[in-house]
């Protein structure tokens, strides 16, 4: 039985297509800066918010036409929906997909009954993975769903907790090396605190930290050599994530050992939640060394939460494959659609316009970076900019041979600085806005 009945595989088309179901960018088979848009964007079809959104709020019941889905807890429910999402990621031509592991299976009475139906569902996935060649982009165990989890699983008040926690990774850990993904996902959901009235902060972080250590040595004991990675989110569901923002993290790694270790998943949403755009995002955490994938979404700025939309925005894509481009791209991650269909969008086909239109997206975000860096206008500018830097007092600075004393000499000896320039941040934009149009 097929899912999409009515739906053949999608094709590129070009710029001129108006049909609805093909993509009008993105050629996965074309060159750019010497790699294929397929090598470069790595897209990723999500678990959670394709085939286990229902389309529930907190203020309405579900909406999603599933008919694949018969809406049981059951393990051959499950293995119908994985055939049915690999069915989907094929047809839409995606090379990756990624999961929780409560996406997939369902969770049983005890630890052991929630382990043996993993297992079962692993199988269907195998043998869907091998059926395709799809791929698995990274696996994460949901660690905030739950009743167990509300004060967290890594950083809960609770030992069992903390214990049960870690099995769970453990087991999704392991899946996820059998699945051959090549990296794992951490995303403390309620790795948080509401009040600090009642939560010791330091001993709840140091938690997090031997968790995360805990995690690294069992990568290393079954031979799992994928990539760690840690999601940043300043809040919702919690008042306020350990996981804030991408220097948050940072700082984070380095101050419990953890910096080589992981890198970031950043997502444009929990960005902007934050109060940053993706591009800070995405800029600070390369300048770091540590971008390692992104979930491509955006947020409806005149809601003040995490709505999880497809990304449609150029101007927001070509940002983002500027930074990426520039520090080397995003391999072993990719461009995974951390991204739901609204509410009203409730048939299956709505999930390949989504889709095709944020593949769109980045695959011009991903020309349009390309012509910018090509041209060189505002890498020329912005080294111009920094120029002082090159020689003379700047380098002594940088090169580390100055120190105040040297630099007091320095200015009284000049008598003042030189004047400064405009920044042209009009004139930038209007450039930028040349390549976008």
């Amino acid at each position: 039985m097929t899912a999409f009945p009515k739906i053949a595989k999608i094709q590129y088309e070009g710029p001129k297509s108006k049909n609805p179901l093909a993509f009008r960018w993105y050629d996965e088979n074309e060159v750019v800066e010497g790699k294929t848009m397929r090598d470069h964007l790595r897209f990723s079809v999500v678990y959670w918010h394709t085939f286990r959104g229902t389309g529930s709020d907190p203020f309405g019941a579900a909406t999603m036409a599933r008919p694949w889905d018969d809406g049981s807890n059951s393990v051959e429910n499950a293995a119908r929906r994985a055939r049915a999402a690999f069915e989907f990621i094929e047809k839409l031509g995606a090379p990756f997909y990624a999961f929780h592991d409560r996406d997939v299976a369902p969770e049983g009475a005890t630890l052991a009954e929630t382990n043996r139906n993993l297992d079962a569902v692993v199988r269907v996935l195998q043998e869907e993975q091998r059926r395709t060649g799809i791929k698995l982009l990274w696996g994460t165990a949901n660690l905030f769903s739950h009743p167990r989890y509300m004060h967290g699983a890594a950083t809960t008040c609770n030992a069992d907790v903390f214990a049960y926690a870690a099995a769970q990774v453990k087991k999704c850990l392991e899946v996820t090396k059998e699945l051959g993904g090549g990296n794992y996902v951490f995303w403390g959901g309620r790795e948080g605190y509401q009040n600090l009235l009642n939560t010791d902060m330091k001993r709840e972080l140091d938690h997090l930290g031997r968790f995360l250590h805990m995690a690294v040595d069992h990568a290393r004991k079954i031979g799992f050599t994928g990539q760690f990675l840690i999601e940043p989110k300043p809040k919702e569901p919690t008042k306020h994530q350990y996981d804030s923002d991408a220097a948050a993290c940072c700082n984070f790694l380095r101050a419990y050992g953890l910096f080589d270790h992981f890198k970031l998943n950043l997502e444009t949403n929990h960005a902007t939640l934050a109060g940053h755009t993706m591009m800070h995002e995405l800029d600070y955490t390369a300048g770091q060394g540590r971008l390692g994938s992104i979930d491509a979404n955006t947020g409806d700025l005149l809601l003040g939460w995490d709505t999880d939309q497809f990304p449609t925005n150029y101007y927001l894509t070509a940002e983002c494959m500027l930074v990426i481009l520039k520090y080397g791209g995003l391999a072993p991650g990719g461009v995974n659609f951390d991204a739901k269909v609204r509410r009203e969008s409730f048939e299956p086909i709505d999930l390949f316009h989504a889709h095709i239109g944020g593949m769109d997206a980045f695959a011009r975000g991903l020309k349009i970076a390309a012509e910018i860096r090509s041209e060189g206008v505002l890498d020329t500018f912005v080294r111009n900019r920094y120029r002082s830097w090159d020689a003379g007092i700047g380098a002594e600075i940088e090169s580390g041979r100055a120190d105040f004393a040297s630099l007091e000499q320095y200015m009284l000896g000049k008598g003042e600085a030189d004047p400064n320039e405009s920044g042209r941040q009009e004139l930038l934009e209007n450039i930028f806005n040349r390549y976008v149009g």
